[in-house]
């Protein structure tokens, strides 16, 4: 059975940079003693919305940057890789002056990348569905 042909670095490169990219923002800020926060928004929604957009770059990457790329077992890793990401994040912030680690904080993440990865197969199901539609 052949392979399928691995991907050029500079493709590798374009799909997995924003991820590492991202990684590496959430490593810095909690890095911070004090975060910068927007007034009047919970650390929790904070950690919802980042952790969603974690995932989408995630599964952008692991697709191969199309959507037809996009599998159960793509959202289901995505998620897999964000969420473990978060806990490890909670961890690296046990070494912070001021941060500690919270299970809540790990639980927004999960749940903001299963809510992400969740409307991008919902999109895919969608789609999927007015192509059979517009093809009768």
């Amino acid at each position: 059975m052949a392979s399928a042909p691995e991907s050029p670095p500079s493709s590798r490169l374009l799909l997995w940079g924003p991820v590492v990219a991202y990684m590496a923002v959430i490593f810095a800020v909690s890095a911070m003693s004090s975060p910068p926060a927007p007034p009047g928004v919970s650390d929790k929604l904070e950690h919802f919305a980042c952790y969603g957009g974690l995932a989408l770059l995630t599964v952008r990457a692991l697709a191969g940057g199309r959507m037809g790329g996009v599998t159960p077992a793509v959202l289901a890793l995505a998620w897999g890789i964000t969420s473990v990401y978060g806990v490890s994040d909670e961890y690296h912030q046990s070494f912070v002056p001021q941060r500690s680690p919270e299970a809540a904080d790990v639980l927004a993440d999960a749940t903001g990348a299963a809510v992400a990865v969740a409307a991008v197969g919902a999109s895919g199901i969608l789609r999927r569905s007015r192509q059979v539609a517009g093809g009768r």
